[in-house]
């Protein structure tokens, strides 16, 4: 089960003046499971997105692209059970469909349409079930059915992943809800596996595009589960305007800097929750970096740790086998390493000091320590002042089981 993470509760979910979202069952993998959303964008709504890195990218991801720098996003179309990835130039085609079956219905072009796909790499998309379906998901539109679509973009999630938040800026009550899904093949290269996060804010366009970018720096872009960045990863923000504030339009201001704060919250709790919700996992880790030369080798050092399947099997067993931790920040491939300045802590417990194990350590901390099902590993660099934070999960029979089965 997940790591002290609960379900959302339907009614906390706030509603977004401007978005309204529909939910239906294409049937795309299982019959009469929630596996096709649609979000609808009131128009003068702002959007801004990132996407993954991963040159594999889906079809939808290069269509998405291409569709958002062509028009303004009037809807986002997303499907679970199908990853369109790895589908050539048919999974294009199948994308642009899907995008001009929805503007032929709302009167509006295909380029205003953001596809968006999540499920089994290597398969052509079902467009026919897909098309069925969306006359009935146009119907299903309704302010609050955010509780329903983090149901329908769900894979291997076990809990849906969704929270809202409110805040006050010049004198508005500003509402900020998002959702998410991800499990597995969770390493982000930009964002999280699929994320959609809405405000009513008014937010102009560049001040929007930072907001996104350093939110998710310190969110999605801080996690791992198992190492891989997905092929169909992208975050959406949007902000529909409607709560009559003047609108945003300096980075460095007051209130941009508030509106951060409110999405860079929402973003952490939605990051932390993909992890708490790793596919098999039993333990929730954050590996925190300190006194690096600069963040980048503290992320190193740091992604080193939460990468090890040694770390992480050892972590599931409960096992304070600490060389495995110490084996890792020695092979992180930091230049010029002072080995007798580094400083490793198990929770509270020192486990390494000024290079070698710490004579204070006994094997009953480390296991008080491992016996916890939140686990903080900090490791002290002793080369500067910059620091950083990682969080993963550990490796269980479970994530092996599930991803062995995945397809069947």
């Amino acid at each position: 089960m997940p790591v002290n993470l609960e379900a959302p509760i339907k009614d906390k979910l706030l509603p977004i003046n401007g978005i309204k979202l529909g939910i239906t069952s294409a049937g795309i993998k299982t019959q009469d499971r929630p596996d096709l959303v649609l979000i609808e964008l009131a128009e003068g709504t702002t959007t801004s997105a990132v996407y993954t890195q991963n040159a594999f990218c889906a079809a939808p991801v290069t269509l998405a692209k291409q569709h958002q720098e062509q028009m303004t996003s009037r809807y986002l179309l997303i499907n679970s059970g199908n990853a369109n990835a790895g589908t050539g130039e048919a999974g294009l085609q199948a994308a642009q469909q899907c995008c001009q079956s929805v503007a032929e219905l709302s009167g509006l072009s295909a380029e205003a349409v953001l596809p968006f796909s999540t499920g089994v790499i290597g398969q052509q998309l079902p467009i026919d079930k897909i098309i069925q379906a969306i006359p009935s998901v146009l119907q299903n539109l309704a302010e609050d059915n955010w509780f329903d679509a983090a149901h329908g973009i769900m894979t291997t999630d076990i809990v849906a992943k969704a929270i809202s938040k409110q805040i006050e800026i010049d004198g508005k009550i500003i509402t900020v809800t998002g959702m998410a899904k991800g499990s597995g093949m969770i390493r982000p290269d930009m964002a999280t596996m699929l994320s959609y996060i809405a405000t009513d804010a008014a937010v102009e366009q560049s001040v929007l595009d930072d907001i996104l970018s350093r939110s998710v720096a310190q969110s999605f872009n801080r996690i791992s589960v198992d190492g891989d960045t997905s092929t169909n990863d992208a975050c959406v923000l949007m902000a529909t305007a409607k709560a009559n504030n003047s609108e945003i339009n300096v980075v460095d201001s007051l209130d941009a800097q508030n509106l951060y704060q409110a999405i860079a919250e929402v973003s952490q709790f939605l990051a932390h929750a993909i992890v708490r919700d790793g596919e098999g996992a039993t333990k929730f880790i954050a590996v925190e970096v300190e006194q690096g030369q600069d963040h980048e080798e503290c992320r190193q050092v740091a992604y080193t740790i939460a990468h090890s399947p040694l770390v992480k099997t050892a972590l599931f067993a409960s096992d304070p086998n600490w060389g495995r931790i110490l084996a890792a920040v020695g092979r992180s491939g930091l230049s010029n390493f002072d080995l007798s300045k580094v400083a490793i802590y198990l929770g509270d417990v020192c486990i390494v000091e000024q290079g070698e194990p710490a004579s204070s350590y006994t094997e009953d901390q480390g296991q008080r320590v491992m016996d916890q099902d939140e686990i903080t590993i900090k490791v002290e660099l002793g080369r500067g002042l910059a620091n950083d934070t990682v969080w993963t999960c550990d490796f269980s029979y479970e994530y092996v089981k599930i991803n062995a089965e995945y397809r069947t």
